[in-house]
């Protein structure tokens, strides 16, 4: 199995936990904020500091994640 597939197992989505919003390793940290945090210019290593339960594999599945769900054919009507 490769690495981003690997990865991507540590993404879960369980209708218990958050809405069913896709979280890390079923704890309460949903992708998006995450992704939040990253765009918001925070580093792994920040994070990671503010997060002791992250690991640095957790921010890069949802990096893997990400990915994943921008390769489509294409997008309509996204808001921006």
């Amino acid at each position: 199995m490769n690495n981003s597939k690997m990865l991507l197992q540590r993404i879960t989505i369980d209708s218990a936990i958050c809405h069913g919003k896709p979280c890390i390793r079923g704890l309460r940290y949903p992708v998006e904020n995450i992704l939040e945090l990253l765009s918001s210019g925070m580093t792994i290593e920040e994070i990671l500091e503010d997060y002791d339960d992250l690991e640095r594999d957790d921010i890069l599945a949802v990096l893997a994640y990400a990915t994943k769900l921008t390769q489509v054919k294409s997008i309509h009507n996204v808001i921006v």
